[in-house]
């Protein structure tokens, strides 16, 4: 077993659990070497990191997510509990997003041709052949940083219809895995309160539906259509006839914007800002043929300075304020920027996997590795002062994943690598200077 930093060991020690002690063991040599790797993920370049930390044959590691019996669902377990107990007291806040990463290749399991949000504007679509995975991330507000971070827990890889017809499953649209997801995150913690953030994708009825369901439980956040039809509830059935399922017809929300006068209120805004906004909300019923009314409050956003177009957000929890709910939505920008990181700092589209079950495991994976290095580095800023990764011309204000990383591989390099025996001496004669250029340019994170 490979020594491991002290504010590092207890939360790497708890993922023990799906494993059994040989696989933990290599899973451990993977891990601190996707931390420590830069550029590719692939089993081979992890390798050539750890070189001889990894004993046994090369085989061994890339059966790890081909052929070992282990689920992803108790990693996930362990690292909600984790970050669920730094978000404290109140509702948990959760983003839900979707992403796809590239990965050509003819016999690539779960492979399709999926629309690109990063690539694609108003005015052009792109696409791109990948996986693309529906991810929800706790979003937390962590000590040392005022804008919030997204930590993901749980993904789930959307495989497209053809596939599922060839392997007798049901097909799944990315809202019912989200849906999945969800169900799956509540009722490991049955005590406490989620507020779902969605973005457009999933302003559904269906989730809506879900969401007053299990109310007790879960309120969504997302965005909303300016022409959604909108009614009052029903009227009390008279004893005649079939009883009616939705009221009279209301305004739609654009109507209702077109015809009112716009509030302005203070929001907690994008960047951890604040800024005033002119608002109009209302309350309404939500109806789809065939699935009834979900009562909603909506809210219609403003944004005078000009940088954000006029948008629509409802909830499921009408009880909600206007201005709660523009703050929420607002933190759903976290799990943004989050893919960004793990593409840039964690080689998420860079794997090489083509079998089910590898492609099934490597992704979550790395998603998992965000959250595991910001849980470490944020016990190793309660002990220690912050090291911001300055660079010429560019100055920083607070930690980001970029600082996040770097501390946590010069964590990995001086108390795992170099104090091997066989470094640990060598090392320990290099002039202190010397010693501390070598772990910055080592640790650094690009």
């Amino acid at each position: 077993m490979l020594p491991l930093p002290q504010v590092a060991e207890p939360l790497l020690m708890s993922l023990s659990i799906p494993f059994t002690q040989p696989t933990f063991n290599r899973i451990m040599v993977l891990l601190v070497g996707a931390v420590l790797a830069k550029g590719r993920r692939t089993v081979t370049s992890i390798l050539w990191i750890m070189r001889e930390l990894a004993p046994g044959h090369m085989t061994d590691y890339h059966r790890v997510f081909s052929r070992a019996p282990w689920s992803l669902f108790p990693l996930g377990k362990i690292l909600a509990a984790a970050i669920i107990e730094l978000a404290g007291d109140g509702p948990i806040v959760v983003a839900i997003d979707d992403t796809t990463a590239q990965h050509k290749g003819k016999k690539v399991y779960g492979k399709g041709c999926h629309h690109d949000a990063v690539r694609s504007t108003h005015t052009h679509t792109a696409y791109r052949w990948g996986h693309k995975w529906v991810v929800l991330a706790i979003v937390v507000k962590l000590p040392f940083a005022k804008r919030p971070w997204a930590l993901p827990i749980l993904c789930a890889l959307y495989r497209p219809r053809e596939l599922n017809e060839q392997e007798g499953r049901r097909h799944q649209t990315p809202i019912m895995l989200a849906r999945g997801l969800m169900c799956v995150l509540m009722r490991w913690f049955p005590d406490k309160q989620f507020i779902f953030l969605g973005d457009g994708g999933y302003a559904s009825h269906e989730l809506a539906c879900f969401c007053r369901r299990h109310r007790r439980q879960a309120t969504l956040v997302s965005r909303f259509y300016g022409d959604a039809a909108l009614y009052d509830p029903p009227p009390k059935y008279c004893g005649a006839g079939r009883p009616r399922v939705k009221g009279r017809k209301r305004k739609s929300p654009q109507d209702v914007v077109a015809a009112g006068r716009l509030k302005k209120t203070t929001v907690d805004w994008y960047g951890a800002t604040r800024r005033t906004v002119k608002i109009k909300s209302e309350q309404g019923h939500w109806y789809k043929s065939g699935q009834g009314l979900v009562p909603i409050g909506w809210v219609f956003v403003r944004d005078d300075t000009g940088t954000r177009r006029d948008e629509y957000y409802y909830t499921t929890d009408p009880a909600l304020a206007a201005d709660r709910i523009v703050s929420l939505f607002t933190q759903r920008w976290s799990i943004e920027t989050t893919f960004q990181e793990v593409r840039e700092h964690l080689g998420f589209e860079t794997t090489r996997q083509r079998v089910a079950n590898s492609v099934l495991r490597t992704a979550p994976c790395l998603l998992g590795l965000h959250s595991i290095v910001s849980l470490i580095f944020n016990e190793h800023a309660k002990r220690h002062a912050i090291d911001l990764c300055h660079r010429p011309g560019y100055h920083k204000s607070e930690p980001t994943f970029t600082d996040a990383i770097a501390a946590v591989r010069r964590l990995f390099w001086t108390k795992t690598v170099f104090q091997q025996p066989y470094f640990h001496k060598t090392f320990k004669k290099l002039p202190p200077k010397l010693r501390a250029t070598v772990l910055d340019y080592l640790a650094q994170a690009v």
